[in-house]
């Protein structure tokens, strides 16, 4: 039987928090929401850990969008959900979603808030939130989900290092706005205390500036620290 809802995680070398990143989302499962770990060629035992508390573990060529579409091929469920593993979903998140796109909205996303004390990560949790109100232009911090057909209908995650939730947002924009969720979803702040909070900041955005003014996405990711690998 087809599921209502499928939770997509992308993981690489996450062993040491997906346990209790994954034993979170086991209400979902109680309640038929499906887990699909995508592991991108750890060399820990984060496939392993997956496969204990999670419905389905596969392997997929390493990058966000390449996993996240093998996912999603393995569950054809009617909604999907992506979700960092360094993210947690608000209570009852299977029945936010499933409100919200009871409307027109075909596809949607949460308000994050980054876990952290900091107040400088505070605003930038609220500008983040502002600005993908604004722009209707979602990042996979905030959990973005959406229906099956709909997903399908664009072409899924396009096959790019880096920006694939920048690209995914833009092509369902032309399907419908996004529902802009104000429950909030929790991401870890490990990003920008390993690499430094305004380093990251800047950083951060002038990638998105240099992708929307059509700088090549793999050598944003280089630029970025990611180093892409196939299996």
């Amino acid at each position: 039987m087809k599921p209502e809802l499928c939770v997509v995680l992308p993981v690489l070398n996450e062993a040491q928090t997906l346990a209790s990143r994954l034993q979170a989302l086991q209400p979902l499962r109680q309640r038929g929401v499906r887990v699909i770990v995508v592991d991108g060629g750890s060399d820990d035992d984060t496939l392993a850990i997956a496969g204990t508390y999670a419905d389905m573990a596969l392997l997929a060529p390493r990058g966000r969008a390449s996993q996240m579409n093998a996912g999603a091929a393995a569950c054809p469920a009617e909604i999907f959900l992506f979700l960092h593993a360094d993210t947690q979903l608000p209570d009852h998140a299977d029945t936010l979603v499933r409100t919200a796109l009871s409307s027109r909205e075909v596809w949607g996303r949460f308000d994050v808030r980054i876990d952290s004390s900091r107040p400088l990560l505070r605003l930038v949790e609220t500008l983040m939130n502002l600005r993908s109100r604004w722009s209707g232009i979602a990042t996979g911090d905030q959990a973005m989900f959406v229906w099956y057909d709909v997903f399908s209908a664009v072409g899924g995650f396009p096959d790019i290092p880096l920006m694939e939730d920048i690209a995914l947002s833009s092509a369902l924009k032309r399907q419908s706005p996004p529902a802009c969720l104000r429950d909030k979803v929790t991401t870890s702040a490990r990003r920008w205390e390993q690499h430094g909070v305004l380093r990251t900041i800047v950083l951060m955005w002038w990638l998105r500036a240099a992708y929307f003014f059509g700088a090549d996405p793999a050598q944003l990711a280089l630029q970025y620290g990611y180093r892409p690998r196939s299996l």
